[in-house]
């Protein structure tokens, strides 16, 4: 065991920030890309990955989902995190005095009324932690960075103002992933379980496939669909259902859905967050 959780980004990004979150006994490793994060765990240099899956404003992160199938790893959690956004600039300086601010072009476009009430320019910058490092790194008094606070402690930038988003329910939610599965309960939540799953070529096949968790009472809380291999013709389908696979309901939907199905693998059974409820 290394005691380390992958991320992807610059330290004090808000997957840093889940990483504090949900794992704070565990070292942060920052990756470059998403692929970096896979590997970092596959190649046993990280027990964990941590993942943006989806955001309450800006849907799914869709290379999440195309990575997913050939992982290799497993889902083993999941956390929430609320994406409060804040104006940190150079120690000392006061706000009146910061005319630009830096950021990811999303995070410059959820505070818009922040921006345009003390007339600061928006500059867009690669990403959020990435920004508030470069705002550290330049030294201009009049510029400012829109991120964590994390990131503001990491790179020794002050908070000039706190959850400036014109949003107050921006959330993201990210999955824990690692090498091996568990399939034990735990939680006080309840479990979830997510799968892929793909549907034979026949008549009606994903409305009979879905047939089964409606008979059996299994509440099915996302149900995602994206091409495979850039075909028009073949589908995948990302699912995640309430309860644990050898809950009577859920076997018996399964069950019912392989038969539908040409492909289908449970990708992980894990406990609710209580954030979800």
């Amino acid at each position: 065991m290394t005691g380390k959780i992958a991320f992807q980004g610059e330290p004090g990004a808000y997957s840093h920030e889940a990483c504090r979150l949900k794992h704070p006994d565990m070292e942060a490793v920052p990756c470059r890309t998403f692929e970096d994060v896979f590997d970092q765990v596959r190649a046993h240099q990280a027990d964990l990955a941590m993942l943006p899956i989806e955001n309450s404003t800006f849907g799914r992160v869709a290379d999440i989902h195309h990575l997913l199938p050939d992982s290799g790893l497993h889902i083993l959690d999941e956390a929430f995190v609320r994406v409060h956004i804040n104006l940190l600039a150079l120690p000392g300086v006061k706000l009146s005095e910061i005319s630009h601010a830096m950021s990811h072009t999303m995070l410059l476009g959820q505070c818009r009324a922040f921006l345009k009430e003390h007339e600061i320019h928006r500059v867009t910058g690669a990403d959020t932690a990435g920004s508030a490092r470069e705002v550290a790194q330049r030294g201009e008094p009049t510029l400012a960075a829109l991120a964590s606070e994390l990131a503001g402690e990491i790179y020794g930038l002050d908070v000039l103002a706190r959850h400036i988003e014109d949003e107050g329910t921006n959330t993201t939610r990210f999955l824990v992933m690692g090498r091996k599965p568990d399939e034990s309960r735990r939680g006080d939540h309840g479990m979830m379980t997510s799968f892929l799953f793909r549907v034979r070529n026949i008549p009606a096949a994903l409305y009979k496939a879905m047939g089964g968790f409606a008979t059996n009472g299994v509440n099915m809380v996302k149900l995602e669909s994206y091409m495979v291999d850039g075909s028009f013709t073949a589908t995948q389908f990302f699912a995640e259902i309430e309860g644990h696979p050898e809950d009577d309901n859920v076997a018996r939907a399964l069950d019912e859905l392989r038969y539908f199905t040409s492909y289908l693998r449970i990708l992980g059974t894990y406990p609710a967050d209580p954030a979800r409820k």
